[in-house]
């Protein structure tokens, strides 16, 4: 929540490493027609009101925080794993494969595919703690969809910068799941005050 501190009012962060962007109010959106009737569709197949301001920028700011959790889960399990697997290729390359005795060649692909697979498994299982988790997964779709009426709104001329909101479509675990969807709005309960500037 540092970065959330930081911010102004309507601001959240729209990309990794920290381009701060500014809402556009949903008022801006629903003045297109096509947009506005995205907006209720997927409002009624999300179960989420993209045309509140108020939810949509803690949507935004929450997709920022679940982009950081992932790259740093991905950074923790994986910068290790590249640099064993890279340090015990070399070995193997420049020393090991060189070795008379066949058994300590045997003994250290052993060790290295021991450590290497452990690592991997520690990578996997943190992949899909945070890819996996249905609440995030929800979060994601809606990110998804909020994207897509942006984009619909600016082609029908709204006044909304490039890009926006910034940040890309998640290529996976953007599955809507209702069936978590009472959990998720449990934790951002509060959000009422609609409509900005």
């Amino acid at each position: 929540m540092n970065d959330d501190e930081k911010l102004k009012e309507w601001e959240f962060i729209g990309r990794r490493g920290g381009d701060v962007a500014t809402l556009v109010s949903g008022s801006v959106i629903a003045a297109v027609p096509e947009a506005d009737r995205a907006a209720k569709a997927a409002g009624q197949e999300l179960r989420f009101d993209f045309l509140d301001d108020r939810a949509v920028l803690d949507l935004l700011r929450r997709r920022h925080e679940d982009e950081e959790d992932m790259f740093k889960a991905g950074a923790v399990h994986g910068v290790p794993l590249a640099l064993v697997g890279t340090a015990a290729v070399l070995y193997w390359a420049a020393v090991a494969q060189y070795w008379e005795v066949a058994a300590s060649r045997n003994a250290f692909l052993a060790i290295a595919a021991i450590v290497l697979m452990t690592q991997i498994f520690f990578l996997v299982r943190s992949a899909k703690s945070h890819w996996g988790d249905p609440v995030r997964q929800n979060l994601r779709a809606r990110a998804v969809a909020y994207r897509k009426i942006a984009h619909i709104a600016r082609r029908g001329g709204a006044d909304i910068p490039a890009h926006y909101p910034h940040y890309g479509p998640y290529p996976f675990a953007a599955t809507f799941r209702p069936e978590v969807d009472d959990r998720e709005k449990s934790e951002s309960e509060g959000a009422d005050d609609h409509g900005h500037h």
